[in-house]
C-alpha cells in the first residue's frame, strides 16, 4: 500500500499559480496519494511558524509555497530544514534566472500579477462578451469577435469559449442545429476571422447528452440521443467545415485546455498572416 502524504500549498497571494502547478505536478503520478491543505495570503513569519508546527504533527509533510518577498521566503525554507520537511520553493528560482537575464532587479511584490492593468481590462471585456454571445445569442456584432466557434451540441462550445475569455480572446460559439441557418455575417466574413470547426465521435456525444439529459429531467428527446442521428449531424458539420475552409478540431478526448490551447495557435497562425 502506498504512503499517504500532506501536501501543504502555501501562497502570499490567492493560490491560483501554486494550485495548478500543483494539479500538473501530481497529474504525472498515478499513485500518488495525499491530502492537501491551501495557505493563502501568507505574509509574516507567525503565519509560517503555524503550518511548519503543523507539519510537524503529522507524517510524509511537504511544502511548496510561491512567496515572493525574499526575507520571507528564506524563512519558510530554514524553519522547514530545521523541522526536516521536505520545502519547494516554486517562482524562486525562476525569477532569480529572469533577473540575471533581463539585468535588471525583480520588485519581489505579492499578487504582483492581479494589478488592474490593460491585460487585466481586456480579459474582463472578452469576458463580459462572450458570456453575452453564448450560445448563438446577439450573432449580429459576431464580427467583434476574436474567435468564433461552431459546433453541434455538447462539443465544448461553451466552456472552451469562457476559457478562451479568461485569456483575453473575444469569443463566440454558435450552435450547429439541422435546418438553421448560420448567421449571413459568419458566411460573408472574409478569411482573416478566426472561424473553428468543433465535432465529436457521435459515441462518446451520444453518452454526454444522455447524461445532460438524465440531470434535466427532459423528455421526447429520442432523436438527439440517438447515436445515428448525431452521427448525421456531425458528418454534416464536417462538411459545412470544409465547404468554407475552416478550420476543426476534434474535441472528443479533448479537455477544454488543451481544446483552448489549439484555438489559440490557429489564431496565432492566421494573426501573423495578416
Amino acid at each position: 500500500m502506498n504512503e499517504k502524504y500532506n501536501v501543504y500549498l502555501v501562497s502570499d497571494s490567492t493560490g491560483e499559480t501554486l494550485d495548478r502547478i500543483f494539479l500538473s505536478i501530481k497529474s504525472q503520478f498515478s499513485n500518488f496519494d495525499y491530502n492537501k491543505k491551501e495557505f493563502v495570503f501568507v505574509r509574516t513569519e507567525q503565519q509560517i511558524n503555524k503550518i511548519i508546527e503543523e507539519c510537524v504533527g503529522k507524517s510524509n509533510s511537504i511544502i511548496l509555497y510561491t512567496i515572493v518577498e525574499t526575507k520571507l521566503a528564506k524563512f519558510i525554507t530554514s524553519q522547514s530544514e530545521k523541522n526536516n520537511i521536505p520545502c519547494y520553493g516554486i517562482l524562486g528560482t525562476l525569477i532569480l534566472n529572469f533577473s540575471k537575464l533581463l539585468n535588471q532587479k525583480a520588485i519581489h511584490k505579492p499578487s504582483a500579477q492581479h494589478v488592474l492593468d490593460e491585460d487585466y481590462y481586456k480579459r474582463m471585456e472578452a469576458i463580459q462578451y462572450t458570456m453575452s454571445h453564448d450560445d448563438g445569442k446577439k450573432t449580429e456584432d459576431l464580427l467583434l469577435a476574436d474567435v468564433i466557434l461552431l459546433g453541434v451540441s455538447r462539443t465544448s462550445k461553451t466552456p472552451t469559449s469562457i476559457y478562451l475569455a479568461n485569456r483575453g480572446f473575444k469569443t463566440i460559439n454558435i450552435p450547429l442545429v439541422t435546418n438553421h441557418k448560420l448567421p449571413n455575417e459568419l458566411l460573408s466574413s472574409k478569411d482573416n476571422k478566426c472561424i473553428i470547426g468543433l465535432y465529436a465521435d457521435p459515441a462518446r456525444l451520444s453518452d454526454i447528452r444522455r447524461n445532460r439529459v438524465a440531470m434535466m429531467k427532459e423528455e421526447k428527446i429520442d432523436s438527439y440521443v440517438d447515436v445515428n442521428f448525431i452521427k448525421r449531424e456531425v458528418d454534416e458539420s464536417k462538411v459545412l467545415f470544409k465547404k468554407y475552409n475552416w478550420p476543426t478540431i476534434d474535441v472528443t478526448r479533448k479537455s477544454v485546455e488543451e481544446t483552448a490551447a489549439s484555438i489559440i495557435r490557429i489564431y496565432e497562425i492566421r494573426k501573423n498572416k495578416l
